[in-house]
C-alpha cells in the first residue's frame, strides 16, 4: 500500500438545529455535489462511495447519492457513532491505497432530534452496557444523561488528578465561540465569554454548565479522495495530501484503569495519534492547526494531552497561555469545533476534513491559520473508535 492519496474536493453545507434543516438525503446530496464541484469532477468518475450516518435506516447512503447519480458503484454505509464521518474517510483512503480504485467519495450526514442522545433499539443489549457500568462505578451523578456523565466524569477526573479549575473548560468554550464567529457554516456564531459559560445553566454542579456541551445538529459534509495517478491524469489539484492516518478501538485500559478519562478514550486517542506521528516522521510540535473532537469542553481539554499538544496535566496552562488559539503554538478548532460549529454525528469527521483542507490550501478566509502546512484531525466515537488523520500541504 504505497499510493499517495490526495483530497481533490471537499464540500460542506451550513449546520442547523434539529427541525430547521433539509431531510438527510437532501443534505447528503448537496454536500456530495459541492465536493464534486470543488474537484471539478462529474459523479461518473467516482468508483466507490462510503457514506456515514448514525440515526437512520440501512441504505440511507444510497438514498442520498441516488440524488447525485445512479451509476451502479459500490456504496457502503458506515456507522461508528461520533467517529462515523472519519471512519468513512479512513475506508475511502484504504480503498485507494490498496490499488483497488483511484477515485472515492466519503460522505457524511445526520438528521438529528433535539435533546440528549439515547438508544434507538431498547429491546436488546446496548453497546454501552460496559461504559454505563464503568460510569456507575466511577462517578456519582444520578439523573445526569449518559453522554454528559461520561465526558463530565472525564473532566472531573482531570480536575481531581491535576487541580484543573472549572474555568479552564469555560475558557475552551469561549475560545470556540471566538473562532466560530468567523465561520459562516457554524451553527452558533455569537461570542460568549468564560464568565458567560460559567454563569450558564448548571447541568452538573461543579462539573458542567450547558454551554460546555455541544448541541445536537443536522448537516452534511463530503470529501473526494484520489490517487496521484488519477489526479495527474485528470488535472486535479494535488495540494493537500493525507500524510498518515490511524484508527484505533478500545483496549483493556478503557475499563481496567478505573478512570473516566480512559472510559472516554484517552488511551485510544493517544495510540492513534502516536501511530500517525510515527508513520509520518513528525511530532505534535510540528503541527500548525488541529481540528479535534470537542463534543464537550472537557474532551477538548483532555485531548490536548492525549494528542501530545501539551504534557499530561498541562492543559490548564496550555489554555491560559493562549497556545490553543491564533497567536499561540497550535490553533485548535479554528472552525469553532463541535461546541460552536455543531455536531451532526455522521458529518462531523468530514466537516473537520473540510476545514483542514481549506486551511492547507490557504483558502479558509477568516478562519485561516497563516502559513499552515501540517494539520491534524481527531475524531472520536464511544463504543469505541478513534480516527486521527494527518494532512500535509503538498
Amino acid at each position: 500500500m504505497s499510493s499517495q492519496v490526495y483530497v481533490a474536493g471537499v464540500g460542506m453545507i451550513p449546520f442547523a438545529k434539529p427541525g430547521q434543516s433539509a431531510p438527510y438525503h437532501v443534505m447528503g446530496a448537496e454536500a456530495a455535489k459541492l465536493a464534486l464541484a470543488d474537484a471539478g469532477l462529474d459523479y461518473s468518475a467516482v468508483e466507490q462511495a462510503y457514506v456515514g450516518y448514525v440515526y437512520g435506516d440501512s441504505t440511507c447512503g444510497q438514498r442520498a447519492l441516488y440524488q447525485v447519480g445512479m451509476s451502479g458503484i459500490p456504496i457502503v454505509n458506515v456507522n461508528n457513532n461520533c467517529s462515523t464521518g472519519s471512519t468513512a474517510l479512513f475506508m475511502a483512503r484504504q480503498a485507494i491505497q490498496s490499488g483497488a480504485v483511484d477515485c472515492v467519495l466519503a460522505l457524511g450526514f445526520e438528521q438529528m432530534k433535539p435533546g440528549a442522545l439515547g438508544a434507538v433499539f431498547t429491546d436488546r443489549p446496548s453497546a454501552f452496557d460496559d461504559f454505563d457500568a464503568a460510569a456507575d462505578k466511577l462517578v456519582d451523578a444520578a439523573g445526569i444523561p449518559l453522554a454528559l456523565r461520561y465526558f463530565g466524569g472525564a473532566g472531573l477526573s482531570h480536575m481531581t488528578k491535576y487541580g484543573t479549575p472549572l474555568t479552564s473548560f469555560a475558557k475552551v468554550r469561549a475560545k470556540a465561540s471566538r473562532h466560530a464567529m468567523n465561520n459562516p457554516l457554524a451553527l452558533f456564531r455569537k461570542e460568549v465569554t468564560a464568565d458567560d459559560v460559567m454563569n450558564d445553566q448548571v447541568i452538573w454542579p461543579g462539573v458542567m454548565t450547558r454551554l460546555m456541551a455541544c448541541p445536537p445538529t443536522c448537516g452534511g459534509a463530503a470529501a473526494l479522495l484520489v490517487s496521484e495517478k488519477f489526479a495527474s491524469k485528470h488535472g486535479l489539484r494535488k495540494d493537500v495530501r493525507i500524510a498518515a492516518q490511524a484508527m484505533t478501538t478500545d483496549t483493556p485500559s478503557t475499563f481496567g484503569a478505573g478512570d473516566m478519562m480512559q472510559v472516554v478514550g484517552f488511551d485510544m486517542s493517544r495510540a492513534a495519534a502516536n501511530k500517525v506521528y510515527e508513520a509520518a516522521g513528525v511530532g505534535p510540535e510540528d503541527l500548525d492547526v488541529v481540528e479535534l473532537h470537542d463534543c464537550f469542553a472537557h474532551n477538548e481539554l483532555i485531548t490536548y494531552e492525549a494528542l501530545g499538544l501539551c504534557p499530561e496535566g498541562g492543559a490548564a496552562k496550555f489554555i491560559d497561555d493562549g497556545d490553543n488559539t491564533y497567536g499561540g503554538r497550535i490553533v485548535t478548532n479554528p472552525s469553532g469545533g463541535l461546541l460552536s460549529k455543531g455536531h451532526p454525528l455522521g458529518a462531523t469527521g468530514l466537516a473537520q476534513c473540510y476545514e483542514l483542507t481549506r486551511q492547507l490550501r490557504g483558502s479558509a478566509a477568516a478562519t485561516q491559520v497563516e502559513g499552515a502546512k501540517l494539520a491534524l484531525q481527531h475524531n472520536l466515537g464511544l463504543g469505541g473508535a478513534c480516527v486521527v488523520t494527518l494532512y500535509e500541504r503538498a
